[in-house]
């Protein structure tokens, strides 16, 4: 996978280079070609000055009363430049010169021109050049000598085999080395690319294999890509981490619940048998004390089942609720008046207080019942027998229910898991038996009808739940 990737930029990166050697040959040739049929060089910068001095001085070189004669402006260029000019006829013979210097010949061959113009034959800080022009049909050639030991000319003899054969080996050598460049550019290159990419697949595979402890140095042009891996990393493993909390937690569950189960049930089952063994006598009185405590049991498993399905269906969201408008503090006096009327409860010290006569709301009754007597019951298992519970509503922009203790308080620790179902505290009483879900049920009906509740505590000093309902 590896050099699969890296072969894919070194070849993307050795195309494009050879893309543009390739477009830069054919538009040099391009240039050639348009080059051989203009009259003016493309890139007029590059020839050299003196050639483009001599060729434009033309203009300058005038005819005045039938002489041949340079015009003052062609003058002035001259001595700027610290040049002389000699012009020639046909047949070789000087007709004009300027500042030409005295050991320059007056008439030339066709061989003294050549020599004039391959060769220094002036002397050695001087360098002549060429030019022509036709006056009324008559053709004139002029002398320019440059005084300027910069300016130095080539003669070059070409052989047409001999420059194919270096074409062909230069060509051969230009390819070779630049295809070995491109190489190595183009590998060091994706390499660089790569190589980060490769990181990130491997980190991709940590994950995929439930590795979670990989974190990547967040830099480079892959540096958001690094960011988010290691922020994936981070996610899965809190979420991993939370899994297996919930499962050992279910476990727990399990466990307990089956425990709590199997006591009604083992007392179901040995009442059922002797009520059904013809060997015992009992009074009417005795099966009826046996009946009630079958009936109590079942109603307890029957409890413990609902508790279940109920948690799962808030849980999922697939629970109709019923709204209706109702006075809030009617519903909570009766759920503390329900309480205090079950034996169990009735030394308990239970307050209700409330300023309003009517708080009404948009609620469905039984879930919202339900919620406050698991928050009420939370309150009274989990605290001794002289603990007092406030239970108060009031009205702000949202009714707030409030449910105070001055108990035994919850720690931190158990404070975060209160509402994670399966969860029982450490500090659980003999009277709390059941599923174990009354205050994840609590909790996700209030989330059902858009509020939350907020808890806070301090061990010792008792414990505050808010109902923003």
């Amino acid at each position: 996978m590896r050099w699969r990737v890296t072969a894919s930029y070194l070849f993307s990166i050795v195309i494009s280079i050879l893309l543009v050697i390739i477009l830069n040959i054919v538009a040099a040739f391009i240039m050639l070609v348009v080059q051989s049929h203009q009259k003016s060089p493309i890139l007029k910068g590059l020839e050299p000055s003196a050639n483009q001095f001599t060729r434009s001085f033309a203009e300058h070189v005038i005819m005045t009363d039938n002489n041949v004669t340079i015009s003052e402006a062609g003058k002035q260029l001259l001595k700027t430049s610290n040049a002389w000019i000699q012009v020639l006829q046909e047949d070789g013979v000087e007709v004009y010169s300027y500042r030409l210097p005295s050991d320059v010949q007056k008439k030339y061959t066709p061989v003294d021109i050549i020599q004039m113009y391959k060769y220094r034959e002036v002397n050695i800080d001087t360098n002549v050049f060429i030019g022509g022009k036709i006056i009324d049909h008559r053709e004139f050639s002029y002398l320019i000598g440059i005084r300027d030991r910069t300016i130095n000319k080539i003669v070059m003899t070409l052989d047409s085999d001999y420059i194919l054969h270096l074409l062909k080996v230069g060509g051969i050598l230009f390819f070779s080395i630049n295809g070995v460049v491109t190489l190595l550019i183009g590998y060091l290159f994706s390499r660089r690319l790569s190589k980060p990419l490769n990181s990130i697949i491997d980190g991709i595979k940590h994950l995929v294999n439930e590795k979670y402890d990989h974190h990547y140095a967040v830099k480079g042009i892959y540096k958001d890509v690094f960011y988010n891996v290691n922020r994936l990393s981070t996610q899965l493993k809190q979420t991993e981490e939370e899994r297996k909390r919930l499962d050992r937690m279910k476990e727990e569950w399990i466990g307990n619940i089956s425990h709590d189960i199997k006591t009604p049930l083992a007392s179901i089952q040995g009442y059922a048998e002797m009520m059904g063994d013809p060997s015992y006598q009992f009074t009417l009185q005795e099966m009826s004390e046996y009946a009630n405590i079958i009936q109590n049991k079942s109603l307890y498993i029957k409890e413990v089942i609902e508790d279940l399905s109920l948690t799962t269906r808030l849980r999922n969201k697939q629970i109709t609720l019923h709204k209706k408008r109702v006075n809030l503090v009617s519903l909570l006096r009766n759920v503390v008046i329900d309480i205090l009327n079950d034996t169990k409860y009735a030394e308990r010290h239970i307050a209700f207080i409330c300023d309003e006569a009517r708080i009404d709301a948009e609620v469905d009754v039984v879930l919202i019942r339900r919620a406050i007597s698991n928050l009420i019951y939370n309150a009274i298992v989990h605290n001794d027998m002289d603990t007092q519970i406030i239970v108060s509503i009031a009205v702000t922009d949202r009714a707030l229910i409030t449910i105070e203790d001055n108990g035994i308080g919850i720690n931190s620790d158990e404070l975060d898991k209160l509402f994670d179902r399966y969860y029982r505290g450490t500090n659980t009483g003999e009277l709390q038996r059941g599923s174990g879900l009354g205050m994840a049920i609590a909790n996700d009906a209030i989330q059902a009808h858009g509020g939350r509740i907020e808890i806070t505590s301090e061990i010792n000093r008792g414990t505050k739940v808010i109902i923003y309902l």
